[in-house]
């Protein structure tokens, strides 16, 4: 048999997807609550993307935008590089909104676009990462983390502590799952 192709969908997500079949359960408030939360999520990447671009190519979002214009001036104002991936290990990595690093100095950036507020553990293992893959110790390099969310920005200036405490969690648990992976080889 012939299967259709659907080209149209290849790494895309279903609202109604049989992997996540919890909707199944869903009344309509909770469908119609979950849709736009998954509609905010689509806008979140396309926003993402928007940003990326502009970025890359110097333009400047008009100020009402808010805190999505300051994102973007603020990453081309420090030199940034869009979507930076940092990786420890295959256990342990991800991809930094922006980042830059001059001067012993690390700015890490993330836009976010959803209304629940956002903590900074995510910017924080980012920089965690940045200092397990290039060599810095987190003494010995500063570090501004921000979030961009809503109409402003929130500044973190994460204490050396916290960054070595993740740093030494990431590596312990990525030995973990690597003897785990070993055990799982051989049986």
């Amino acid at each position: 048999m012939d299967f259709n192709s659907h080209s149209d969908i290849k790494d895309k997500h279903a609202f109604l997807s049989p992997s996540s079949p919890h909707w199944l359960n869903y009344d309509p408030q909770k469908v119609e609550a979950r849709y736009y939360s998954f509609s905010a999520s689509v806008r979140g990447t396309k926003l993402h993307k928007f940003a990326q671009d502009a970025i890359e190519l110097g333009i400047h979002i008009d100020e009402r935008h808010g805190a999505l214009a300051a994102y973007v001036a603020d990453a081309m104002a420090y030199r940034m590089t869009c979507e930076v991936p940092l990786l420890y290990s295959p256990n342990a990595f991800g991809h930094a909104d922006t980042l830059s690093f001059w001067d012993f100095f690390l700015r890490i950036h993330d836009y976010k676009s959803g209304v629940t507020p956002s903590k900074p553990t995510q910017l924080e293992v980012y920089a965690a990462l940045f200092c397990l893959e290039y060599g810095h110790s987190p003494f010995d390099i500063q570090i501004e983390t921000r979030i961009y969310q809503g109409t402003e920005a929130t500044i973190f200036e994460p204490p050396p502590e916290r960054i070595q405490s993740i740093m030494d969690t990431i590596v312990k648990h990525d030995k973990q799952i690597q003897a785990l992976k070993e055990v799982e080889r051989w049986h």
